[in-house]
């Protein structure tokens, strides 16, 4: 029996109608920018396995780094204990951060890491004495799938069997040009004053791609700070060099008062999440009443062997070549966005850094349940392309390493694509 017949036996896989899905194709190794199939079929991993890897698959690197520490210490509890790994790294975090952020809270993954942040906001206020619950988001996020990661994002299929067991949010729009001003008033005439503001900087990831810009995200961000409202910089996605910067609250002035990182933290290799806080967030949990404390935890919170990873991708990430690398696939893709733009099936292109996406023109309204994400996702995979469109929206999110042949290989069977689909 081969792995696809042993996985349907046993395996309920993410984000998959079971009944009606395409059998898994069976992955058995990975190098660089590609994965191997079990019958040796190669695939470009243009979307970065669900966005993590930035630095390629099975760096030797990363791989040497967290073999020896796997000798030297798998695991230990970090509630009154600590090791280098996790103090390293939260170090030299803090050195390349906004200077406001001081504190590093080791979680196990994205949503959690959010979790925290939604905790640690509420709880500041709480610990202040100020009834401060109201949570602001704009429509259409998305911040996992944990129960409070879930309350801040937008409403959707996605949340519907649980929407009446979340807390309320007040959503409000991406900024522009012509709402900003009204999306201050929106937010200084709420009836009740908002504990904390939760974002995507520049780009909802899993909403298709939607992107805004940095000034007037700036601008709403010191208009909260003016109003005394927490920021979250949700960069679990946009950190480390998404979006042409090492994070993409580099694009603004003002600064988050706390941050979420996982994904590309670790370079892809495991899991890992992590909260940052300014000073006076951990203050209000200092105190002599115990009931004071933030009362969160993970069995593997700041775990050594993922702390090892994040430390060797936060090596590589740090070289001059992996920011030409970000350079030039950015480069790439805004020739390729311009050269394609015209098509008659192009509706849209957009592009931020490395973040490149297209929406396929179609009749009927831009859908995450689109039927053309079935017959797009196959006829790349027959090409030997690794793309998981959302909906009629493509993108292309690949690993730094990635070469010009890869992608000019991945622009063309797109190019094809529209010509024949």
């Amino acid at each position: 029996m081969g792995l696809t017949e042993r996985d349907l036996e046993v395996i309920w896989h993410p984000y998959t109608q079971m009944k009606t899905a395409l059998p898994p194709v069976p992955i058995v190794r990975g190098e660089g920018a590609l994965l191997f199939g079990e019958d040796g079929k190669e695939y470009i991993d243009a979307v970065s396995s669900w966005w993590v890897n930035i630095h390629g698959h099975a760096h030797p690197y990363i791989a040497k780094k967290v073999s020896e520490q796997l000798f030297k210490l798998e695991h230990v509890i970090f509630a009154g204990f600590t090791h280098e790994g996790a103090v390293e790294l939260g170090e030299r975090l803090i050195e390349i951060l906004p200077a406001n952020q001081r504190k590093v809270f080791y979680s196990d993954n994205g949503s959690t890491a959010v979790e925290v942040a939604i905790k640690m906001c509420l709880q500041y206020w709480h610990n202040k004495g100020e009834n401060r619950t109201k949570i602001i988001a704009f429509k259409n996020a998305y911040h996992g799938d944990t129960f409070g990661a879930m309350a801040v994002s937008g409403r959707s299929a996605f949340t519907a069997a649980f929407d009446q067991l979340l807390f309320e949010v007040e959503f409000v729009d991406l900024p522009t040009e012509s709402n900003i001003q009204n999306l201050k008033s929106q937010i200084s005439n709420l009836k009740s004053k908002p504990a904390c503001f939760i974002f995507e900087p520049l780009v909802q990831g899993a909403s298709g791609m939607l992107m805004y810009e940095a000034e007037y995200l700036n601008e709403l961000m010191a208009h909260c700070c003016g109003e005394g409202i927490l920021m979250i910089a949700d960069e679990v996605f946009t950190g480390f060099g998404r979006t042409g910067k090492p994070f993409a609250c580099y694009h603004v002035q003002e600064q988050p008062d706390v941050m979420c990182f996982s994904k590309g933290l670790t370079g892809g290799t495991m899991a890992l999440g992590l909260t940052t806080c300014t000073k006076a967030i951990y203050d209000a949990f200092l105190s002599d009443d115990r009931l004071k404390t933030l009362f969160h935890g993970h069995s593997f919170t700041a775990n050594p062997v993922a702390c090892a990873a994040a430390l060797a991708s936060l090596d590589i990430f740090l070289e001059p070549s992996t920011a030409n690398n970000i350079t030039r696939i950015a480069n790439k893709h805004r020739a390729f966005g311009e050269r394609i733009k015209h098509h008659p099936k192009v509706k849209t292109t957009r592009q931020t850094g490395t973040i490149f996406a297209l929406e396929w023109e179609t009749e009927s309204d831009t859908s995450y349940f689109n039927s053309l994400r079935d017959t797009l996702y196959k006829y790349f995979l027959a090409a030997g392309i690794i793309l998981r469109p959302l909906g009629n929206i493509i993108y292309i999110l690949p690993p730094y390493c990635i070469s010009n042949e890869q992608l000019d290989y991945i622009y063309g069977k797109i190019e094809e694509a529209l010509n024949v689909i």
